[in-house]
Order: structure tokens, then sequence, then C-alpha cells
């Protein structure tokens, strides 16, 4: 069976002409135009704003004009990630979707359910024509992945509506009524080249196949993070031998907890066979560290071809030291709402820039404003000791609780009614744009909620199939009960 076969037809229909438009964080512009071609053909009114954000219009089912409007909300943009070992180019291929038994999955890559099923649940809505609502706006802003730029610059008055249900959720009978906020850190390491010894040995060494995932829902998981175990066996490697380092490269995303990270350093001649060892003996450790976490865990060295340059020796140890050493988890719980991740950051990658720069990004995440700022604090004063220069992101709030809200009732009201058994309400330990939307329209009512996928913003994410029915039936009912307010 194909995607676009699958039941309710209307939804996965638009989820499967989705994927093939590509539409990775900072290049939106082909989405954006599908979605416009999308209302033109099908008589549905839509513009633009000046930074790119979508928004459409559907006037009320007769009879229920008066009723209040409802605004649809997703993100246009997805996350890019692949296997190594996948030949896929996100500004140009289609995602390659497929049905395995209950989940729609990707053929190594990230399958954009994150948010593209909330953007087919939107267009859906717009053209059935046998719903009954009142008034409702669907609106799609761009790149949410990387800054939350489109809610960040949603102009006041772009939008009409006075409830809001964000369609970015990831749990099936759970509506969520809170976030984090978030605020991203970058550590900058300027080295000076330096030519590689010849009486040295040099050495590939990888870790990959790890399980990665969200860095918001995900980092209490305990997953293993490729960047800090490369790191540490750099470090030990320092620790016995002199060690140089030429290339240490790991992780992607801010906002993705790093599943494959490599380095290629060398040692004197004498040490080659010493360091196979340790290896060997370093990752039968770290397999038994995060057994039954990481079932997939690789770590491979391999003999490498001498490299023209490594980096020069003080700058070599203070990243290793840096990057081993950097905080990265859960560094506390909320004391509100139980299970819930207060604070957290993620030592998201390591990357080369040009022939002198290292460029270490992380992100940190609190329901807690002051807490968010601390833990960026903490983070930069870790890279300054290291010598690094830091910088932060502008950040963005969170969004508070509003218990007394009316959708939250309503939404409840709604699955409880549908599916016999009361939604979870809960909080959320990553960043949706709620939070924003209430900086520029302070009296909106929101929740949010969405079909159960895992493995976001990773090649493992995959979506659960008869998860989708429900959540196109629950946001039905949601829209028939505030058609009669």
């Amino acid at each position: 069976m194909e995607v676009k076969d699958l039941k309710p037809e209307l939804i996965w229909k638009c989820f499967d002409e989705i994927t093939k438009v590509p539409r990775p964080s900072c290049h939106e512009e082909q989405i954006r135009n599908f979605l416009l071609n999308f209302a033109a053909e099908n008589g549905v009114e839509a513009e633009t704003d000046k930074v790119g954000n979508v928004v459409m219009r559907k006037a009320a089912t007769p009879g229920h004009e008066n009723a209040p409007m409802v605004v649809l909300q997703a993100h246009m943009d997805m996350v890019a990630e692949k296997n190594n070992d996948i030949e896929h180019d996100f500004l140009k291929d289609p995602i390659r979707a497929y049905v395995d038994g209950d989940w729609v999955k990707a053929k190594g890559t990230t399958l954009g359910a994150d948010n593209g099923i909330g953007i087919a649940a939107a267009m859906a809505v717009m053209i059935d024509k046998t719903l009954v609502h009142g008034p409702v706006e669907a609106l799609f802003t761009i790149n949410e992945e990387i800054g939350l730029e489109g809610a960040q610059n949603l102009e006041k008055g772009f939008i009409k509506g006075t409830m809001l249900l964000n369609l970015d959720s990831e749990d099936d009978g759970e509506i969520f009524v809170g976030c984090a906020g978030g605020i991203d850190t970058t550590a900058t390491f300027t080295y000076h080249r330096s030519f590689t010894p010849d009486n040295f040995k040099y050495f590939r060494v990888s870790i990959s196949g790890l399980l990665g995932g969200h860095s918001g829902s995900d980092i209490n998981l305990g997953r293993a993070n490729a960047n800090k175990l490369v790191a540490r066996f750099l470090w030990e490697c320092s620790q016995k031998w002199d060690t140089t380092v030429c290339r240490f490269e790991g992780g992607n995303l801010r906002n993705a907890i790093p599943r494959e990270a490599y380095a290629v350093f060398g040692v004197h001649d004498d040490h080659k066979e010493a360091v196979m060892r340790h290896l060997n003996k370093y990752a039968t450790e770290i397999k038994d560290e995060y057994i039954g976490l990481e079932p997939l865990m690789d770590f491979r060295i391999e003999e490498a071809e001498r490299p023209e340059y490594c980096l020069d020796s003080e700058t070599s140890l203070a990243v290793v030291r840096a990057v081993y050493s950097a905080p990265h988890g859960v560094y506390s719980m909320s004391r509100d709402i139980e299970g819930l991740v207060e604070t957290s950051t993620n030592l998201a990658s390591v990357k080369h820039v040009g022939d002198d720069k290292i460029v270490v990004t992380t992100s940190q995440r609190s329901s807690v404003e002051s807490r968010k700022n601390d833990m960026a604090g903490q983070v930069e004063a870790h890279f300054q000791l290291a010598g690094a220069e830091v910088t932060h992101s502008d950040g963005y709030p969170g969004w508070a609780p509003n218990m007394n809200s009316r959708i939250m009732k309503i939404s409840a009201d709604a699955y409880e009614e549908l599916f016999g058994i009361k939604p979870a309400i809960k909080a959320i330990h990553a960043g949706l744009e709620c939070g924003l939307f209430l900086d520029k329209y302070p009296g909106l009512d929101m929740v949010s909620f969405g079909p159960t996928m895992t493995g976001v913003h990773s090649p493992d994410e995959k979506l659960l199939i008869p998860t989708v029915d429900k959540f196109w039936k629950h946001l039905c009912r949601v829209l028939e009960k505030v058609a009669v307010l």
C-alpha cells in the first residue's frame, strides 16, 4: 500500500503530496509556492507576510458565522537529517516515504511528519466540504526548526482568530498547554594550522548508529551523544600518548541529539598497536554503559592517510577537553509537573569552518526563563575557560500553562467523547511557537495536539498510522464544538 492510499484519504493524500516538496529549514520557497498554488486551485483565500508565512482563510459553515475564529497552525520546514550512506539532496529530492505495517517511514532520511502531518491536516480542513465549523484560518510558519523565525516575525493583525490549535505535537492522547523556552549558544575556537608530524601514525575514529532524537522531548532518555563519546576517546588517548588532532566533526542540527561523529588524529608510530587495543577496550566499555539504550552503536577505527595539516597543539587539546567536559542532558526536573524536564542542554554539533575555526553549537531549554538564561551562562563560561569566543541567539520564550483555557476544555471533552478516555493534559520540554504567538496576540487561547510519531529529527522518524485517523477525527470534533459556541 502507498501512503496516498491510507485512510482517512484526504489528510493522507495531502501528506503524500507534501513529502514530494523539498522544504528543509531556511529553504521554504518550494513548499510556500505549493501551498499558494493549492489555495488558488481550490478557491481558498491566501496571503503571505513579509517573511514568508502563509495564511489561508475559510468561511464558516452557514449558520455558524458568529462562532470564534479558530487558527490551525503548523510550520512549513522540516529537519533535514540523513544517514551517511544515503544519497539525498534535501533541496531537490522528494522524501521516499513508505508504509511499514502500522507506520509510515522514510528511506534513510527524516520523514518530515514533523510538521508535514500538521500541514496536511490544515490543508484537508480547507477543502473538506463535509465539515461543520466556524470561521477558520490556517497559519503556516517558516523556519520553526532553526530559530522559530516565522513566529518571531509574525505581524500583528496577520491572523484574526482568537483560538489557536497548534498541530505540532507528537503523542496521541495528550493535549499540551505549555512548552519550554530556548536559546542557542555557539562557541568558536580559532586555531593555527600546523604541518602534521611525519613520524606519527594517523587514524580515523568514528561512531554511528546512535538513536539520537529530539533534543527536547528525548533529552531525558539517556541516549548517547556521539560528539562526547569521540571527545572522550581522544581525551583518553591524549592522557597516554602525544596526540595530534587533524579533524573533529559530529552532529548536525542544534535541536537534534548527535547520532554520528568522527575524528582524524595521530599518535607516534610506536603507539599504533596500543591505540588499536585501547579503542577496542573503549568500545566494549561504552557499549556496556549504554546496553539496552543504544543497540546499534558502532565504533570504528581505521588507519588514515597522513593529512597535510593538523590543529595547533594548544587548541587541539582545548577543543577535546571542552567537548568532553561540556554539560549535556537534563539539568533539572520540574517541581510543578511530575516527570517534566525543566532545564536541559544539548551539545549538538562540532564543525570545522574554513581553515582556522571549529564551531561548537549547543541548545539550552527551560520552562523557567531565568533557568534558561543560567544554563546558557554556564555553557558560555565553560567554553570561555577553554579559550573560545561565545555568542548566543535571541532565544524564544516558553508558554506558561493556562489551566482555565476554554479551548483546552473543549479539546479534552472532544477527545473523551470520541474515544472514551480522558486525554492527558501536559506541558512539553520542547519549543513550540505558541509562546511567541502570545507576544503578538496576548489574548490567544491555545492548545497543541497531534498523532503519535517517534524518532523525530532523525532518520528513524516514523508516524503511527492509526493515530492519524484519531488525530483527524479529534480535530474535526473540536471544530464542530467551537462552531456551536
